[in-house]
C-alpha cells in the first residue's frame, strides 16, 4: 500500500489561542528551569522542579513517555547536544546546560522551547557559541514568513554560524507543532538540495498557520554525533561544547509569533 502523503496543518482561531496558551506555559517551566541552573544541583532536581510546576498548571511533560523517554524535560550538559536524562549527576561551576521543555496543556495542545544556559561562571570562549546559536534562532525566525520557502528559513542557520567557526547539527532537526510534539513539516538547521531530495524532506512555501518549532542546535566542534548507551543522550562525536535553542513560532500574514515568549539571553 502506498503511504499517504502528509499533510501540514494550518491552524487558526480557538487553536492557535490552545498553542499560544501551551507555549506560554512552556515558556514559563523553561524561565523557571533555568533559574534553578547553578553549580551543586542535580539535573534529576530540576527535572522534578519542572514536574512540579506542570502540575500546578494542569499541563503534562510531552516528552515523559515518548517512545520510551523517562524525563519529564531534556537535561543537556556540555558535550550533550539534545535528550539528556535528569539524574543525579551535580552541575559543576563553569557546565553549559541545555533545556529542552515540552508540555501538553490540559486542552491537548503542545508547547516546546529550548534554551542554554551556564552554570555559575561562564567558561573563556563559550560566550561567542551561544550568541551564534541563539541569533541563528532569531535569524531563522526573520525568514518564518508567508510566501518563504521552508530553505530559506533552515539555511538561514548554518549560514549565520558557519562563518563563525561553529556547525550545525544535521542528524536531528526542528519540526512542526500543534496536537502532537512532532508534526510536519521537518526544519532543519541547513539546506542541501540534493540531500534532501533523498532525505525525502519537503520545501513547502510558508502559509500562515502553520506552526514550526525551530530549534538550532550548534556544535564548536564536529557537527558529527552519536548516542550514548541509554539510548537517548545525544553527544558530539569530538566532545566538544554544543548549545541550543528553540521558539514555537507562527507563521502569520505579516511578521511571526513566538508563542513561548521570552527575553534574548544576549541582546542584538
Amino acid at each position: 500500500m502506498a503511504k499517504k502523503k502528509s499533510r501540514i496543518q494550518l491552524r487558526s482561531g480557538s487553536d492557535l489561542d490552545g498553542l499560544r496558551e501551551a507555549g506560554a506555559i512552556a515558556a514559563e517551566v523553561l524561565a523557571h528551569t533555568c533559574a534553578l541552573v547553578r553549580p551543586g544541583i542535580s539535573t534529576g532536581e530540576i527535572d522534578r522542579a519542572a514536574a512540579d510546576l506542570m502540575e500546578k498548571r494542569s499541563c503534562k511533560s510531552a516528552f515523559l513517555g515518548y517512545r520510551g523517554f523517562p524525563g519529564h524535560i531534556c537535561i543537556s550538559v556540555n558535550e550533550e547536544v539534545v535528550h539528556g536524562i535528569g539524574g543525579k549527576r551535580e552541575l559543576c561551576d563553569g557546565d553549559i546546560v541545555k533545556i529542552d521543555v515540552g508540555i501538553r496543556s490540559r486542552a491537548g495542545w503542545v508547547g516546546d522551547n529550548a534554551r542554554t544556559v551556564s552554570a555559575g561562571t561562564m567558561p573563556e570562549g563559550v560566550l561567542s557559541l551561544l550568541k551564534a546559536t541563539e541569533e541563528s534562532l532569531y535569524e531563522a525566525i526573520e525568514h518564518a514568513r508567508e510566501g518563504e520557502r521552508l530553505s530559506s528559513l533552515c539555511a538561514s542557520v548554518e549560514n549565520y554560524v558557519s562563518p563563525r567557526g561553529f556547525t550545525v547539527v544535521k542528524q536531528f532537526v526542528g519540526h512542526g507543532v500543534g496536537r502532537e510534539l512532532h508534526e510536519d513539516p521537518q526544519v532543519p538547521n541547513y539546506w542541501d538540495e540534493e540531500e534532501m531530495a533523498n532525505r525525502r524532506f519537503r520545501n513547502p512555501r510558508l502559509q500562515a498557520g502553520m506552526v514550526l518549532a525551530i530549534e538550532p542546535m550548534v556544535n564548536a566542534g564536529t557537527e558529527d554525533v552519536r548516542i550514548l548507551e541509554d539510548k537517548w543522550t545525544v553527544i558530539t562525536a569530538d566532545r566538544a561544547l554544543s548549545a541550543h535553542f528553540e521558539h514555537m513560532v507562527l507563521i502569520t500574514e505579516g511578521d511571526p509569533e513566538i508563542l513561548t515568549p521570552r527575553e534574548r539571553s544576549f541582546p542584538a
